[in-house]
């Protein structure tokens, strides 16, 4: 059994297990996530053997006390064949590192991947409510907002404010003449002046997601297009529909609709 040890927030959680659970697959060894065993319980996967409290237990202690190897991937430019080596050769061990990275295997698998992270029907429920309220031929964009820690990743470089953001929906709409447009705006920032986005765009509907993060992640993935900083939560909401996602690496650039690119292009350029 190959132990995955998580880190990170969720959606990191999601593409990390994806590449480990496809090279498992590929050579015929069972995985398990630890993170998925106790945390985020909103995902078929999660109901599945192996995902539990006890197998979380035995893993991590398993560790502490040597009794499980560790194999880690942390370097973005290592050679890891001594590394699959062991994956292969050992009964139990552990794999650990945001490198532990197989894009080819993960698009195999991809679909497999989708499924076990199929959520739950009750995290379905306030989205589904609220996307039946809206009209049939709306255009719906999802934006995400990421804050939080992203004033220092990078230097700060993809922190932006709201009027930046509120540029960005603006420019959306003049890719989409003649339609209406519905934003749904998820983000982590708990102080997101919501006013300020109504008030700017008093002709647009706009919709401010209150929902736990996997609640905020399928309202996303049911969305036609997705824009946000580059995050991982866009991406894994762009993996269940494939939808197109425009990561907004430069505020006061004009994009077009061909900069909404779909998500094995995507994933393939993740930071």
């Amino acid at each position: 059994m190959i132990y995955v040890r998580d880190k990170g927030r969720l959606c990191n959680n999601i593409l990390q297990y994806g590449h480990v659970y496809a090279w498992g697959r590929e050579h015929g060894r069972q995985t398990v996530s630890m993170r998925f065993a106790y945390k985020y319980q909103w995902f078929h996967l999660c109901h599945t053997r192996h995902h539990n409290w006890l197998t979380y237990l035995f893993a991590k202690y398993g560790a502490k006390m040597g009794l499980l190897p560790v194999v880690s991937f942390h370097d973005e430019e290592g050679d890891y064949s001594h590394e699959e080596q062991l994956m292969l050769t050992r009964r139990h061990l552990i794999v650990e590192g945001w490198y532990a990275r197989w894009y080819d295997l993960f698009l195999k698998y991809k679909k497999d991947i989708i499924d076990l992270f199929a959520f739950d029907e009750g995290v379905k429920t306030a989205p589904g409510r609220l996307l039946a309220t809206i009209p049939h031929d709306s255009v719906r964009l999802g934006l995400h907002i990421r804050r939080g820690d992203y004033k220092t990743f990078y230097d700060g470089r993809f922190f932006y404010s709201d009027q930046q953001y509120i540029r960005q929906i603006r420019h959306f709409l003049t890719l989409h003449p003649q339609q209406s447009v519905q934003v749904f705006i998820c983000g982590n920032d708990p102080d997101l002046d919501e006013a300020a986005f109504t008030k700017a765009l008093p002709d647009v509907s706009l919709t401010f997601a209150k929902g736990n993060p996997a609640e905020d992640l399928y309202l996303l993935s049911q969305c036609q297009w997705l824009m946000g900083a580059p995050s991982t939560f866009t991406l894994v909401a762009s993996m269940y529909h494939d939808v197109p996602l425009y990561w907004i690496k430069e505020a006061d650039r004009d994009f077009t609709k061909s900069d909404f690119l779909p998500f094995d292009h995507q994933f393939r350029h993740i930071l």
